[in-house]
């Protein structure tokens, strides 16, 4: 090796160029760029052809057959963004054959390290050489093999733990693949017949190899060879599916002498050595034999392989299997060029490109191989997945150009999990080097292949970063056609400082409003607080971006990793191309079925790390952001935007988990309900930026979508809030409290707008107003939000609804107050105000409520607000005369209504004097007063005594009459209580009466009458009631109840007082028939009296009515009362005859009866002493 010279130093530590976010699977990352290859005085082409690095030793192999050793220093633990640098150690020149002067040199082939045994194997100019590692050291005394074509064949099913004697591997030699366990010397375990091998993937026992002609698939252990297909679809001499018996028989070996190379090291070896070395066995190898570890199988167990031996009807059925699978692939080999033009193709000169094909084998699973096949470099390739026997599976992948070097990531276990600890996502790609046809000359690129889903739009294709344009020159440059892929041993951990910067959480500041601050929040403490915070979050970012990669890519002279791009950075590209790249596109019309058709991919993915499971939370989140704003945005009167479409944002929306103030903070009209709380809004740094340029732009909107006037998208949002607020008392909601006053807040401020916008259209109540109604009777959170929006809009019916909800019955009652006495309610919804509150106190219990109101409902419709407290059904009790004490204090007017309803309604008579004393003071106040009042009853009583009989009582003249005023009806009650409504027994005053009505006797007829009846005056009464009044009937009336009232009802039968008696009716009928004749009206006072006479002619004696009767009456007049007379007295004198005989029958009977019983008896015989 040399010496580490100056001019070549230490290569320099380069910070990652930020780049725009890239959409594609994979993303170069540089590892070493601008290597110094080629040897001091070499004027050839100097290229990589192979690289290879472990733990921190990186090995390049070069066209110049050297190999350059860097060695790895880590950067600073706290530079996240930086690579490691690699400093230059040595530079080796392996054993090699000497190529003849102008033929072209393959250089180093293979650097195959092997972990376990601290080995490295170096195939250089067909020659294999050994070397310790790290510093490449010889080993195994200068061995050499020469007239290699390749070497590897590892196990991929084995881990290098799992290999206690060393690592096996297989060397590919002319005529053979040998078998070798390299160690702390190498042993050949056996040879296995199959020349000219150009790769190999090995799983188990079986391995996937090719030639310069074809793949087969080999049985290791019982060596057994199913050949396949042709590298070449040209090649019409290559058979497949034919089962081989490849078992070695032994030469005699020779010799074959080692050929050194006096600038690697200065040591040669020859093969003799090691061929004798692998020929022996040793103790060793001895003791594996006996323990059924034999390197050569014996024929019966040979026999025991899956693959199944020649005398089997194997081949057959294989090549018509593998025929038929091969045929009904899902994507069918491209049809073959014409013979003779591909001749041509393949031997033109000019042609930059080789016609040799190389073959190549991946291994993705451990029961599949990957085979690419196609018809010459020029033309496009295809890879076949075949299994363990033979037979096609999957779909095949087409490659735009037969691969230069194909890769697989993903699905196998060991590219899966790296060696630091990181997971990788579960896609499942192939890599393929590849050329595009340009304008002028050819482009190198890399094809990226999804092989575990069936979607042949899953191609990519990445540009080679090269450090110079060279893409439209003619002469391509040096790199062109040596682009390589290679997985290697060590896992490469790298940082994805963007992913921290998306993810991580920031605070999302907004505009200063009145739910912001506030008074008693200490800022000191909550700058220390969003400081401390924004440090843990900065230190959470940092560990996000991790990702690991075994997959490099070299071109030229420089060698990059190959990394899976992360999740989030891909699909936020996808996103931010569908929002438009110029500052003049963005936020007018984006890709919503581009952003649709992300979300919708991966709806079903399966986050299996915390960074995927943010990264998809922050996707569906930016995604939902930018179509909600997109929706906003548009002018309604133009808007393309479908339902369907509305409805799948809408669904977006609450599925998203996005915290519904981030949506709110965009609406203009909603943005002042957004509540931050003492701690703010903390969301995704990426989404910070996208949340104020919307806001700005629907800011700078006109008024009509600024104010929401496009009923889809309030309805929109009014559902998303809606379906946020079933989400009350979840645990898992962060900033609970604030979250749920913002969207209370909100729905309620737009179901105020939207009512009085389409209320004020229609002038009917809208469909929104059963919404308001339901949210404010259900619990909202942000109760003093809420009354600010309501008296701003003027809804006092509603917030009276809001303090119902919260039991604020003070507040209920003084809203409904405040628009019964005239303050403007603008949904003007309080119907029948008075009759609301009076039904309202009857369902509290507060005693002071209810009189403060009840009073002041009295004091404005007395009639109701005696209700208040004379309500059976009310939660709270008063007492009658607390009451009245009450009103006389309170509401003056009130009072007689509540003594009506004590005496009328509860028949309480012990209020009654109370109630006359008001109706006395009510009428005599007017008649005091009023001329005209007087003047009203005096017609009353002329009116009534016009009128012909039939007539009805006074009283119901009276009331049938009733004039509306309040004395008239209070004169009304006042005859009802003085005539006896609550009966005999009831007793008021009688003098203090007399003598209030005394100066208005002859006003007050009616009341006189009742009096005088009270006093016995009956004489007095009667004439009253049939000279004053003319009120015949109510006198007959008068005679019937005994003189004890002259009210009664309307229809029924009357109910003479428990007092009267026959002998008081007939006295008084006597004094009734004294007034009727003396009626004025001659043919008034004959009708009157011969009505009287003949209907209650019982209550007279004939004698004194003919002794009272003038004498110029004819008998005609009274003929009716004579008739009923005489009918009574023959009535009675045949009621007497009859009685009397049925007394003698009755007496005979008894007599009959006597005698019977005495006969019965029989006689006694009683002796005389």
């Amino acid at each position: 090796m040399e010496a580490l010279d100056d001019a070549q130093g230490v290569l320099p530590r380069k910070r990652r160029r930020k780049a725009p976010t890239s959409t594609s699977s994979y993303v170069f990352r540089p590892l070493l760029e601008d290597i110094a290859l080629a040897p001091e005085g070499y004027t050839s082409k100097v290229h990589i052809t192979c690289i290879e690095l472990w733990e921190s030793n990186l090995y390049i192999g070069t066209s110049a057959a050297e190999i350059l050793h860097y060695v790895a220093i880590p950067p600073e633990p706290a530079d996240l963004t930086a690579s490691p640098s690699y400093i230059f150690a040595s530079r080796l020149q392996p054993t090699r054959n000497q190529t003849s002067a102008g033929s072209p040199a393959p250089g180093v082939q293979q650097i195959l390290v092997l972990p376990k045994v601290s080995k490295a194997c170096v195939l250089c100019n067909g020659t294999l050489t050994f070397y310790s590692l790290p510093e490449l050291s010889p080993a195994f005394s200068n061995t050499v093999v020469p007239g290699c074509s390749w070497v590897g064949g590892a196990n991929q099913n084995q881990s290098h733990d799992e290999d206690e004697d060393g690592q096996t591997i297989m060397i590919c030699i002319k005529s053979r693949i040998r078998l070798v366990r390299i160690g702390d010397e190498p042993r050949k375990i056996r040879n296995i017949e199959f020349p000219s091998c150009l790769a190999i993937a090995r799983r188990d026992n079986f391995a996937c190899v090719a030639d310069t002609q074809a793949y087969a698939l080999l049985d290791v252990e019982n060596q057994q060879k199913i050949s396949l297909f042709p590298i070449s679809s040209l090649d019409e001499n290559a058979a497949g599916g034919q089962v081989e018996d490849i078992s070695f028989h032994p030469e005699p070996s020779r010799p074959l002498s080692g050929m050194g190379d006096p600038r690697g090291h200065g040591r040669s070896t020859s093969l003799g050595t090691f061929v004798s070395g692998i020929g022996r066995r040793s103790p060793q190898s001895r003791s594996q034999e006996r323990s059924g570890r034999n390197p050569s199988p014996e024929p019966e167990l040979r026999a025991a392989s899956p693959l199944r031996p020649p005398d089997r009807p194997r081949s057959g059925s294989v090549t018509s299997n593998a025929a038929r699978r091969l045929s009904i692939s899902d994507k069918a080999l491209p049809p073959p060029p014409d013979r003779t033009s591909s001749q041509l193709a393949l031997r033109n000169p000019s042609d930059s490109f080789s016609t040799n094909m190389t073959p190549h084998i991946c291994s993705p699973t451990p029961t599949e191989f990957l085979l690419t096949t196609g018809t010459s470099p020029e033309e496009p390739g295809v890879g076949i997945f075949v299994n363990l026997d033979g037979d096609v599976v999957r779909g095949t992948l087409q490659f735009d150009r037969y691969p230069t070097s194909v890769v697989v990531d993903g699905n196998d276990q060991s590219a899966i999990v790296s060696t630091t600890g990181i997971q990788q996502p579960l896609e499942c790609y192939i890599l393929a080097s590849t050329f595009q046809r340009k304008e002028k000359g050819h482009k190198e690129v890399i094809e990226v292949h999804r092989w575990d889903i069936d979607d042949a739009n899953s191609t990519e294709h990445l540009d080679i970063p090269y450090p110079f344009e060279e893409e439209n020159s003619d002469d391509v440059g040096p790199a062109l056609g040596h682009a390589r892929l290679r997985v290697i041993l060590s896992h490469n951990s790298a940082s994805f400082v963007e992913v921290g910067e998306r993810l991580q959480l920031g605070r999302l500041r907004l505009p200063s409003n009145s739910q912001a601050q506030e008074a008693d929040w200490d800022p000191a403490l909550v700058t220390t607080a969003e400081e401390n915070r924004n440090q843990e979050e900065q230190t959470f970012g940092q560990r996000l971006g991790a990702q690991s990669s075994r997959i490099v890519l070299w071109s030229g002279s420089s060698i990059w990793w190959l990394i899976r791009n992360p999740l989030v950075l891909r699909l936020d590209g996808i996103i931010e191309t569908a929002m438009g790249s110029l500052p003049d596109q963005r936020h007018q019309e984006i890709d919503r079925a581009k952003i649709s058709r992300t979300i919708s991919s991966i709806q079903d993915y399966d986050a299996n790390t915390e960074t995927d499971f943010l990264s998809l939370k922050y996707i569906r989140q930016k995604a939902v952001l930018i179509l909600f704003a997109d929706t906003l945005s548009r002018d309604p009167s133009a808007s393309t935007i479908s339902s369907t479409e509305l409805r799948t944002t809408e669904k977006l929306m609450v599925d998203s988990g996005l915290d519904p103030r981030i949506l709110l903070s965009i609406v203009p009209l909603l943005r002042e309900e957004v509540f931050e709380g003492k701690q703010g809004i903390w969301i995704h740094n990426g989404l910070i930026r996208v949340v104020k340029e919307y806001a700005q732009v629907l800011s700078e909107s006109d008024p009509i979508r600024g104010a929401l006037r496009y009923s889809e998208s309030a309805n929109m949002i009014k559902r998303f809030l809606a379906a946020w607020r079933q989400r009350k008392g979840f645990g898992s909601i962060a900033d609970e409290a604030e979250v749920f006053q913002s969207v209370d807040a909100a729905l309620l401020h737009l179901l105020l707008h939207q009512d009085g916008q389409q209320s004020a259209k229609s002038g009917l109540p809208s469909a929104a107003r059963a919404e308001l109604y339901s949210l404010v009777d259900s619990r909202v959170d942000c109760f003093e939000r809420a009354v600010v929006l309501l008296e701003q809009n003027r809804r006092l019916y509603v917030l009276s609804r809001l303090y119902q909800n919260r039991k604020m019955a003070g507040k209920v009652l003084e809203t409904w107050r405040r628009i019964i006495e005239g303050e403007e309610d603008a949904g003007n919804e309080l119907r029948d105000g008075e009759n609301e509150i009076r039904k309202y106190l009857a369902k509290i219990r507060d005693i002071n409520l209810i009189q403060e109101y009840g009073t002041w409902l009295a004091r404005r419709n007395a009639d109701l607000g005696v209700k208040v407290f004379a309500d059976d059904n009310s939660r709270a009790k008063f007492i009658p005369e607390d009451v009245v004490q009450l009103l006389q204090e309170q509401a003056p007017e009130a009072v007689k209504v509540y003594l009506e309803h004590l005496v009328f309604g509860k028949k309480k008579v012990l209020y009654a004097n109370r109630l006359i004393t008001y109706y006395l003071d009510s009428v005599l106040q007017v008649l005091e007063t009023s001329d005209e009042a007087r003047s009203i009853l005096g017609q009353s009583y002329e009116s009534y005594r016009a009128l012909q009989p039939p007539k009805p009582t006074y009283r119901q003249f009276i009331m049938d009459n009733a004039i509306p005023v309040a004395w008239w009806q209070d004169r009304l009650r006042l005859l009802e209580l003085l005539g006896g409504s609550h009966g005999a027994d009831f007793s008021y005053d009688l003098d203090n009466i007399l003598g209030r009505i005394e100066p208005f006797e002859q006003d007050l007829v009616p009341e006189s009458i009742i009096l005088d009846g009270r006093q016995g005056r009956h004489k007095q009464a009667l004439r009253l009631l049939t000279h004053g009044l003319g009120d015949y009937h109510t006198a007959i009336n008068y005679c019937l109840m005994g003189g004890a009232s002259i009210f009664h009802p309307i229809s029924g039968s009357l109910t003479p007082s428990d007092t009267s008696t026959r002998e008081d009716q007939a006295t008084l009928f006597g004094y009734l028939l004294t007034e009727f004749l003396r009626i004025e009206d001659a043919s008034n006072r004959l009708e009157r009296t011969s009505e009287l006479l003949e209907r209650f002619g019982r209550w007279y004696d004939v004698r004194e009515v003919l002794g009272m009767i003038p004498e110029s009456w004819s008998v005609e007049l009274v003929s009716g009362f004579l008739v009923g007379a005489f009918r009574r007295l023959v009535h009675d004198k045949h009621e007497g005859m009859v009685v009397k005989a049925l007394s003698g029958a009755e007496n005979l009977q008894v007599a009959a009866a006597f005698a019977e019983k005495c006969r019965i008896a029989g006689a006694q015989i009683e002796e005389v002493q």
